[in-house]
């Protein structure tokens, strides 16, 4: 799967600068590629540069795949609810940008694992490769980034766990076959540093 993630990125950043400075949402640019114009899931994340090696996670905000909204246009609404809207921690500022990274993690449709026995599903997902939604009811729902696990550096069964309790289920939730596994791949494309140059990332 190929998209114009670069132009993806800068069009998040553009949009929270945008937003924080003029309290404006902006229009779709009439010179957006034609890829971003489909249907798939997007994320958007933020990242404080620190002087540790790890930077500081500061918002992120998606929407999986829908009917309803182009990938271009769910990537405008995530990177404004990424910086503002993110319960997590206090809204960004725009003297903040001059030291946050801006990643777009593109998704692929959410593939519900079928299995009779949950111990099937140590086969069929892979650390480092696959997103996860764990799913019961049309409320209880949560997603984890395939790059999550790996940053964390968690093994399958505390990967399942936490989707799981990000669902607001018991962190053993998936061990029931009335809760439903998805897997889902994620093509990131991130700035190396703060309105810096853009790399599609490998997750390892």
């Amino acid at each position: 799967m190929s998209y114009s993630g670069e132009f993806l990125v800068k069009l998040a950043r553009k949009t929270i600068e945008t937003y924080l400075k003029d309290k404006k949402k902006i229009t779709i640019p009439n010179d957006a590629p034609k890829d971003l114009f489909d249907h798939s899931g997007v994320f958007v994340t933020l990242h404080r540069a620190t002087e540790r090696k790890d930077p500081e996670l500061r918002g992120c905000i998606g929407r999986i795949e829908s009917p309803h909204s182009t990938l271009i246009q769910s990537t405008i609404d995530s990177a404004i609810d990424a910086a503002t809207r993110d319960p997590r921690f206090p809204p960004v500022i725009f003297e903040e940008m001059e030291s946050i990274t801006v990643e777009t993690t593109i998704l692929t449709v959410p593939e519900v694992l079928e299995v009779k026995d949950p111990s099937e599903y140590f086969n069929l997902i892979e650390i480092g490769k696959h997103g996860l939604i764990a799913q019961r009811g049309p409320y209880q729902r949560g997603l984890l980034l395939p790059q999550v696990p790996v940053e964390q550096n968690w093994d399958l069964e505390y990967y399942l766990n936490y989707v799981c309790l990000k669902a607001g289920l018991p962190s053993q939730a998936w061990t029931d076959l009335n809760t439903k596994i998805s897997r889902f791949e994620g093509f990131i494309f991130s700035e190396e540093t703060p309105n810096g140059v853009i790399v599609r990332k490998e997750i390892k």
